[in-house]
């Protein structure tokens, strides 16, 4: 989902520690509430996916974690859509089943030991690579004609998510990045008149705001997870692993990597960078909402929880500040996949089509999930703060899509604590990361 346990590590993120209830998910301080609900009117009006196809027919399962943090309006809207899918596929049954993010995963894994799976998944985007790997899903560039149209249709970023082993085994579903947020009023006191605009910027902000005594900190992060750092180390030039997935050393442990590590490390020893991102400590969306820093990195289910809890709080968003290889942030968010074990793969793939429609990505997307359709860039249906976010896509990129990123991501994780405390130099614990993640691109 949105960056689930972001050590579920794309929105379900911040008040539970959820990083978007995805891994693919979303951000480490806080859950995403939804934003306006979609009516029914709204939703009925749309025009239609596709015509009708009649010979099309069956029952097909539909699992996801959508009612995940109480989002109850993002289920009801599903099952508008899902109405409208069976009005216009009549002899298709679609049956709905929400299921905790846990329970979920759980619940696919002894599915593929010889239980029950679903026909279609809402699968957060670090699933797909292992399920894949797995023999589960169905290659939807070769089950799918008209799977390129769809595909180009879609930020390159997300659709990323879904490639292993030279197929595309999903489409994306839903997205999230992590760009900018500032309070207003702090940079005021500091004599800021606008949000950074390249990383050195942002680091002689953060020097004026600690000179001024505007706020305590310059910015504020939520934890070492690659959620958090991988903006930072994809905008000043530097990665996981080479571009076909095969090593680490040279590029986890690359100068452009390092560089970017040292900085984080150099900010917090200076004081402008929050302890937080050691763990502990006050969230960052409490943080910036207290004043207590002025800036924090975060996704787009912020500004719903900023007007819950900090109604008063005078912030903007925006992009995330460019380094030598521009601005790039970090993709979150959902996938959504078909098992090759479907006994109704055509009602299936109809099905997997019309959630990419645009009337279901904007139904869904009034209620907090952010489309991934490039078209939709923009669009007055959905939220203003939105289209920041959708331009961010433009470059955001995925975390290593491979069946063993939850390890990787905690060999990386592990590395920069050991770095930002000063247990280790951050060449050497980038070292030790790049050699421990080289055999596993190898499995």
């Amino acid at each position: 989902m949105k960056f689930k346990l972001l050590q579920r590590a794309g929105a379900l993120s911040a008040a539970v520690a959820l990083a978007l209830t995805s891994a693919g998910c979303s951000s480490s301080a806080t859950t995403a509430p939804a934003t306006p609900t979609a009516t029914s009117d709204s939703v009925a009006a749309a025009s239609p996916a596709a015509s009708p196809t009649e010979s099309i027919s069956g029952t097909i399962t539909f699992w996801d974690s959508y009612s995940e943090g109480g989002q109850n309006d993002v289920v009801t809207v599903l099952d508008q859509l899902i109405q409208q899918f069976e009005s216009q596929y009549p002899n298709v049954t679609v049956k709905h089943q929400e299921i905790g993010y846990d329970d979920l995963r759980q619940k696919l894994i002894t599915g593929m030991a010889g239980g029950v799976l679903p026909d279609v998944l809402r699968a957060d985007i670090i699933w797909v690579p292992e399920f894949a790997n797995d023999g589960a899903l169905l290659p939807l560039d070769q089950a799918m004609p008209d799977f390129q149209s769809l595909a180009d249709q879609t930020f390159p970023g997300p659709l990323a998510t879904n490639k292993w082993n030279g197929h595309y085994y999903g489409l994306p579903l839903d997205t999230n990045t992590r760009l900018l947020f500032y309070n207003k009023a702090v940079f005021t006191k500091a004599g800021i008149t606008a949000p950074p605009t390249t990383i050195d910027q942002f680091e002689s902000d953060m020097a004026a705001i600690k000179a001024s005594g505007a706020a305590q900190y310059g910015y504020a992060e939520g934890g070492t997870g690659s959620w958090n750092i991988l903006p930072w180390i994809f905008s000043m030039g530097g990665g996981i692993t080479n571009s076909d997935l095969t090593q680490a050393t040279g590029v986890l442990n690359g100068p452009q990597t390092v560089a970017a590590v040292q900085k984080l490390y150099d900010w917090l020893k200076l004081g402008y960078l929050s302890p937080s991102i050691l763990g502990g400590g006050l969230g960052t969306s409490d943080a910036l909402g207290k004043g207590q820093t002025a800036m924090i990195v975060d996704g787009p289910w912020m500004p719903s929880i900023f007007q819950a809890q900090y109604p008063n709080l005078g912030y903007d968003l925006a992009p995330f500040p460019s380094g030598s290889a521009g601005s790039v942030s970090v993709v979150g968010g959902e996938d959504i996949v078909v098992f090759k074990q479907t006994q109704n793969e055509a009602a299936s793939l109809a099905f997997t089509r019309f959630m990419l429609s645009s009337q279901a990505q904007i139904a869904l997307g009034k209620v907090g999930n952010m489309p991934v359709l490039k078209s939709l860039v923009g669009n007055s249906e959905l939220p203003s703060y939105y289209t920041v976010f959708q331009n961010q896509m433009a470059t955001a990129q995925p975390r290593t899509p491979t069946p063993q990123w939850s390890a990787i991501d905690t060999i990386v994780t592990n590395a920069v604590l050991k770095a930002l405390r000063g247990d280790e130099p951050v060449q050497k614990a980038l070292d030790e990361a790049a050699a421990a993640v080289d055999p596993l691109l190898k499995q």
